[in-house]
């Protein structure tokens, strides 16, 4: 094992050796050099005064080498913004100002340990670095049974783990967190569990409230008590979009100083939260109240990174820092919330007028991109197929009974229509069934 790597291994072991613990052969084996291409750039870049030929770039008269055809798309920008590669965890700035917007949105943060955000290339990026940082083959995921899909592929096809799924609801259709108990502490012989958090959720739209939050947060305490070491992820894509009676801090405050068995891990961006898909801007945040125990995670997440995309897009991070530094950001970002939750409070004013009657029902949601109908006589896959192929709409079957509808790029005016061609649809499928 490299030398560099046993080192923040024994410092893991000192600090926390739970944590250590939780960590996967690969989690063990990444470093990022501290001699090499990169650490001797940085120096350079700050003492070579007369001539840098270090770094893998092209300059021109003191700035970094472009063609005209494509900043002239991109005059605001200043050519060392846009151009050099960024740093392996992301443009210091952009750190900075992420970091100032989560103790912002999450005023309970302020007081606990937490590490500087590494940016990722968006969030599947940082999920994939949690999986190559904690996940073995056999390891356990635990997840609802309504999930993202690429849950799948990141820690199982990838890792080789095995996931673990409860029903996300219960029997008064909230947050399962007695399910999400009983598959932690069926994990007591392997020692080891992660748990994705995802609120909102993708496909159901569902953010617990407070109480359930504290339940979530007791069935993880439960777990550690027993002598689980859980690696809990709370993936934030959606976080700010709570638009009824919610939790609206990410649960990773609580998780943050919970037990020494518990390691929390905060997976955001700006994805979604500012409308900026293709952008890839994610974060990776590790909680701690030891900074020696986040500079090591810090260091082997930047090896991950530099073993994989080496850095992350430079113009994106740029793009993103000026809108979350400009006055004008807060107010432009209401605006559209506010349009996102009158097409959410328009689709449950629908589904709750009657016109439909029983021909489906659904899960409860109150925040993000989706809902879910539970459809009652007719397949999912069904539907969706019909809709596509007869009237040109788009939906998303999820197993026997579920059909996910995004009503995030849906306008207001056009949701009526939208559910009404669903059940016109549902109708003549039940129709050809008789």
């Amino acid at each position: 094992m490299n030398p560099l790597a046993q080192q923040l291994n024994e410092t893991l072991k000192s600090e926390s050796p739970n944590v250590y613990a939780m960590l996967s052969t690969l989690g063990k084996a990444i470093y990022f050099p501290k001699e090499g291409i990169l650490s001797q750039s940085a120096e350079a870049k700050t003492k070579a005064t007369k001539f840098n030929a270090t770094i893998g770039i092209a300059t021109e008269g003191g700035q970094p080498m472009h063609l005209k055809v494509i900043q002239e798309t991109l005059s605001a920008y200043n050519p060392k913004d846009i151009y050099e590669y960024a740093p392996p965890a992301g443009k210091p700035e952009l750190r900075a100002a992420w970091r100032t917007k989560m103790i912002k949105d999450n005023p309970s943060l302020e007081s606990k340990g937490f590490g500087n955000p590494v940016v990722t290339n968006a969030l599947t990026h940082g999920l994939s670095i949690v999986a190559d940082l904690f996940a073995d083959a056999g390891d356990a995921v635990i997840i609802p049974n309504k999930n993202w899909e690429n849950y799948e592929l990141t820690f199982g096809i990838r890792r080789g783990a095995v996931m673990v799924e409860y029903p996300l609801y219960n029997d008064q259709t909230r947050f399962n967190s007695a399910g999400l108990r009983e598959a932690l502490l069926a994990q007591k012989d392997k020692g080891k569990a992660i748990v994705v958090l995802n609120f909102p959720n993708n496909p159901t739209g569902y953010t617990p409230g407070p109480q359930e939050g504290d339940e979530i947060i007791a069935a993880i305490r439960d777990a550690a008590e027993e002598g689980i070491n859980v690696v809990v992820v709370t993936d934030d894509a959606y976080f700010g979009l709570f638009f009824e009676d919610s939790i609206h801090e990410s649960l990773f405050s609580k998780l943050a100083d919970l037990h020494p068995r518990v390691l929390a891990i905060k997976v955001d961006g700006a994805t979604k939260e500012e409308y900026v898909w293709g952008f890839r801007v994610g974060f990776i945040t590790y909680a701690s109240n030891s900074s020696a125990v986040l500079n090591v995670l810090e260091q082997k997440t930047l090896g991950i990174i530099r073993a994989t995309i080496s850095s992350g897009p430079h113009p994106s991070q740029t793009f993103v820092l000026r809108a979350l530094t400009s006055p004008e950001f807060e107010g432009q970002k209401a605006e559209k919330y506010d349009i996102m939750k009158r097409r959410a409070n328009r689709v449950k004013s629908l589904l709750d007028s009657g016109r439909y009657g029983d021909v489906w029902g659904y899960y409860p949601f109150n925040s993000g991109y989706f809902m879910c109908l539970k459809l009652s006589n007719v397949t999912a896959e069904a539907v969706r197929s019909h809709l596509l192929n007869q009237y040109g709409i788009g939906t998303i079957a999820l197993g026997e009974t579920d059909l996910r509808v995004a009503f995030s790029c849906i306008e207001e005016e056009n949701l009526e229509e939208l559910f009404d061609t669903i059940f016109k649809t549902v109708n003549e499928l039940i129709a050809q069934k008789a």
